[in-house]
């Protein structure tokens, strides 16, 4: 297996500014990795409430996170300013796999990389369901 590399800016279509809270800060004085979980799972869902039309509590279809991943390159403290980068991995009828990467404002790599994979599911019957027009719409704008 391939040892992870940060990643360049140009490698992402969208940015998100996330400003990093005293409460992101763990014992050791950098952000603990359940927080980076939290900033990315809040990106994709502006993106999907703000481009997507997503309207949570009441589309009939969602998206679960079934798969997710991070790698680390280099920590990030409070207080600094974050610029979270958005780009599609992979796009199916189904699902979608997001890649996050993890910016101070002034870095020109990534501070850390997120992954995960949203698979679509119709609530009310819980089988697997085709990514919405509106959000497939999105979606295919981003790659």
């Amino acid at each position: 297996m391939a040892h992870p590399e940060p990643a360049q800016r140009e490698r992402y279509a969208l940015f998100y500014d996330v400003p990093t809270r005293w409460a992101d800060n763990d014992i050791y004085g950098h952000a603990n990795n359940v927080v980076y979980y939290a900033w990315f799972d809040t990106v994709v869902n502006r993106f999907l409430i703000e481009r997507g039309g997503m309207r949570p509590g009441y589309d009939p279809i969602v998206g679960y996170v079934v798969a997710s991943s991070c790698d680390y390159f280099a920590p990030v403290s409070y207080p600094e300013m974050l610029e979270l980068g958005l780009r599609i991995e992979r796009l199916g009828s189904k699902s979608v796999s997001w890649e996050l990467g993890v910016f101070s404002v002034a870095d020109k790599t990534t501070r850390a990389i997120g992954r995960f994979t949203h698979a679509f599911v119709d609530q009310r019957s819980g089988k697997s369901a085709a990514i919405p027009p509106n959000i497939r719409e999105a979606l295919e704008a981003l790659l």
